[in-house]
């Protein structure tokens, strides 16, 4: 069955309206007509069957018929910091991690960030990536990550620094000592963590240094080079793996 997703269901003696986008989509490529039944979503993972009561190009009423059961709780909160890529590898990124159930996404500047946005872009960028991970809740089922506004690595730190009771480790292609299997192993039980995935060209030894400073421990993920947004779904689906609700 198909599902359509709206930012919070409002419901009005059994019928919500859905408007914007998905009603576009609905009523103008889908060309569904009334009877026809699908999954109405909402980004508090509320899930219902409706079947379609009136279609017009703008607002497209629904019957709420019955409630269905929401998508399991991953057993770990993730927030994934990624510095900025270029626009193909970025929207990639935030497609798939998440499918893979992310909480929260928050792009960041570096010293080696290649991708320059200026600040009146950034509700542009937000939006399209909000539409992104919306479109990737609707195929997996669950709830769409937050998407946060671009800060630096510096403003960064300093919001995690007091973030004691995360897990917070930054991948670090030189990091010989600490690889993040193993970390997620020994260390106790976590039931947040905060990944930092730098850009194509990586960290400097001085943003490293930083990230320690606010707590973060450097990790490896192996021999292999990575790109960033390999890097960054490899992390997410090994924390899924090791503490959350992927199961192989």
């Amino acid at each position: 069955m198909r599902r359509f997703f709206v930012e919070k269901i409002r419901e009005n003696n059994g019928v919500c309206s859905i408007t914007g986008s998905e009603a576009k989509h609905i009523a103008k490529v889908m060309r569904m007509k009334p009877g026809d039944r699908f999954v109405l979503l909402d980004g508090e993972g509320r899930r219902f069957q409706v079947s379609i009561k009136t279609v017009a190009p703008k607002v497209v009423q629904v019957v709420m018929e019955k409630s269905l059961s929401r998508p399991p709780h991953s057993l770990v909160n993730i927030t994934l910091c990624q510095a900025l890529l270029k626009s193909g590898a970025m929207d990639y990124l935030i497609q798939k991690t998440s499918e893979l159930g992310v909480d929260r996404i928050v792009p960041f500047f570096s010293e080696r960030t290649v991708v320059k946005y200026k600040k009146e872009s950034f509700a542009t960028k937000i939006r399209h990536w909000h539409e992104i991970s919306v479109s990737s809740a609707k195929q997996s089922g669950g709830i769409p990550a937050e998407i946060e506004t671009p800060v630096s690595i510096v403003q960064l730190n300093e919001e995690w620094k007091g973030a004691s009771s995360a897990l917070k480790v930054v991948l670090w292609e030189e990091e010989g000592t600490t690889d993040f299997k193993s970390l997620l192993k020994t260390c106790p039980p976590a039931e947040k963590i905060l990944g930092m995935v730098g850009p194509e060209g990586g960290f400097s030894r001085e943003e490293i240094d930083s990230c320690r400073d606010a707590g973060f421990v450097p990790v490896s993920l192996g021999h292999r080079i990575l790109r960033a947004e390999t890097a960054a779904m490899i992390m997410v689906a090994i924390v899924q793996y090791e503490l959350g609700d992927l199961c192989l």
